[in-house]
C-alpha cells in the first residue's frame, strides 16, 4: 500500500488583499497561504504518508522575496525531517522563461541532502519509499526551453508553436510511459492544461491559445495508477469514471474573488494495487472571501438596506466586497462611513461599489422617406401610444397649419 499527498499551486506572494501583520511584519495573505500549506504538511506527517507530490507554482512570480523563500523552505524541511520524499514540479509561475536563468525552485535541487527531487525537465525517477519503490514521470510547465523542438519549429507563429509543444509533450509522455516497469506503482505528475479542465477566478484570463493543451486521453495512459496535476485552481477529477484518476488538487488558498465559492485543499491518495486507487479531498483552512450584493428598492433608506444585509452575514476575519444595485434613474445616497463601521470585524473591506442600472431606451420606429406627412404623423402618434381621438385632433390641426404655410409661400 502506497499513501501520498498530492498538492499544487501554493502561490506564496499573492498579496492582492490584506495588510502587514503587526506581530510578525509579514503580509497577512502570505500568512494565510502558509497556514494552508502547514495544514497540508501536518496531515501528511500525521498520516505517515510515503510521498509528497507538489505539482508546481510555489510562488506568484519567478523572483520570490527572501521571506517567501524562507517560509517555503521551513515548510518543506518539515517533510525532510519526517523522512518523507518530496517531488517538486516546476510550474509556469516558477519559471523565469529566460534561457540560462534558474527557476524559483532550483534551490531545493542544490541542497546537500537527499529527499528533494526537482523536476525542471521531463523525466522519470524511481523513488524508494517506506512502502517500496514508486515510478514518477514529471512534466514541468512546457515551454520552448523545457521541451526540445526542431529548429524549424521555432520560427512558426505563436499558435503553431503552442500546438507543437503540446504534441511534443504528448510524445514524451508516451515514450516515458513505455519504459516503465508494469509491476511497480506509477504516477504521472505535471503542471499542465487539460482540455476539459475548468478555470476559475483570475485564471479565466488565460486563453487556451496561449497554453499548450492536452486531451485527457493523452495523460490517463494504462501504465499510470494516478495522474497528479497542477495549474488549475479548482479541485476536479477529469476522469471520474475511468480506472486512472486525472486530478487537479487545486490551490491551497483562495487567490481572488473568482474563487470565493470554491473549497480549497489537497488530495490524500492510496494505491493498493495496479490501477486500484482511492483518494480523498482534504479541505485546508482558508480566509473567507465574501461578496455581498444588495438589490436596493426605492421605498426604503439605501444605507439601512445594505446594513440589514450585512447583519445577516458573518464578516469576522473575512475579505469583503460590497456591490449594491440602484433602481433605474436613482442616485446613490448611501452613507459609506456607516457601511465601513459595520464592517469593522472584517479583515479587509475591498470596496463599496454602486451599480447603476441604465435606463431602458425606447426603440425608434423606422419611417420611410416616401411617406407623406399624414402617414408619418399617424406612425409617430401610434408609437407614442396617443389615443385615437387625440391623434385625429393633432392630425387635423397639423394639416391645417401645413395648408396655411403652403398658401403663404405661394403668395
Amino acid at each position: 500500500m502506497l499513501k501520498f499527498t498530492h498538492t499544487a499551486d501554493i502561490h506564496f506572494g499573492v498579496e492582492n488583499y490584506g495588510k502587514t501583520d503587526p506581530k510578525t511584519g509579514i503580509h497577512t495573505r502570505l500568512l494565510d497561504f502558509k497556514r494552508a500549506l502547514d495544514a497540508c504538511i501536518d496531515y501528511t506527517i500525521a498520516q505517515q504518508h510515503d510521498l509528497f507530490i507538489f505539482a508546481g507554482d510555489a510562488y506568484k512570480t519567478a523572483t520570490p522575496s527572501p521571506t517567501q523563500q524562507k517560509l517555503l523552505l521551513q515548510c518543506f524541511l518539515r517533510l525532510y525531517q519526517a523522512k518523507i520524499p518530496v517531488i517538486i514540479v516546476v510550474g509556469n509561475h516558477d519559471n523565469p522563461l529566460s534561457f540560462g536563468k534558474a527557476n524559483a525552485l532550483e534551490l531545493f535541487a542544490e541542497l546537500p541532502v537527499d529527499g528533494f527531487h526537482v523536476l525542471s525537465k521531463p523525466r522519470t525517477i524511481t523513488i524508494t519509499t517506506k512502502a517500496g519503490p514508486v515510478q514518477i514521470i514529471g512534466i514541468p510547465w512546457p515551454t520552448r526551453n523545457t521541451i526540445a523542438l526542431a529548429n524549424h519549429q521555432l520560427y512558426q507563429s505563436a499558435e503553431q508553436l503552442t500546438a507543437q509543444i503540446a504534441q511534443a509533450v504528448s510524445r514524451i509522455i508516451q515514450q516515458l510511459a513505455q519504459q516503465l516497469d508494469p509491476h511497480l506503482p506509477a504516477i504521472l505528475t505535471g503542471h499542465l492544461t487539460v482540455s476539459s479542465g475548468i478555470f476559475s477566478g483570475s485564471e479565466k484570463r488565460a486563453i487556451y491559445g496561449n497554453d499548450p493543451v492536452l486531451l485527457p486521453s493523452q495523460l490517463a495512459l494504462a501504465p499510470f495508477d494516478y495522474v497528479a496535476l497542477g495549474h488549475l485552481h479548482r479541485f476536479q477529477d477529469l476522469n471520474p469514471t475511468g480506472p486512472i484518476p486525472l486530478v487537479y488538487a487545486g490551490s491551497l488558498e483562495r487567490v481572488d474573488f473568482g474563487e470565493r465559492k470554491e473549497d480549497k485543499g489537497f488530495c490524500a491518495v492510496t494505491i493498493t494495487g495496479k490501477q486500484q486507487v482511492s483518494y480523498e479531498f482534504i479541505k485546508t483552512p482558508t480566509r473567507p472571501m465574501l461578496q455581498v450584493e444588495v438589490e436596493l428598492d426605492q421605498a426604503s433608506d439605501q444605507t439601512a438596506q445594505i446594513l440589514a444585509k450585512l447583519q445577516a452575514v458573518d464578516l469576522t476575519g473575512a475579505i469583503v466586497k460590497i456591490k449594491y444595485y440602484l433602481p433605474e434613474n436613482t442616485l446613490s445616497t448611501v452613507n459609506t462611513r456607516a457601511i465601513v463601521t459595520a464592517c469593522a470585524s472584517a479583515m479587509e473591506l475591498v470596496g463599496i461599489f454602486p451599480i447603476q442600472k441604465l435606463a431602458t431606451r425606447a426603440i425608434r420606429t423606422t419611417m420611410p422617406t416616401e411617406m407623406d406627412l399624414s402617414q408619418l404623423l399617424k406612425t409617430f402618434f401610434t408609437n407614442r401610444q396617443i389615443s385615437a381621438t387625440r391623434q385625429a385632433e393633432l392630425l387635423h390641426k397639423t394639416l391645417e397649419l401645413q395648408a396655411q404655410a403652403q398658401a403663404a409661400t405661394e403668395e
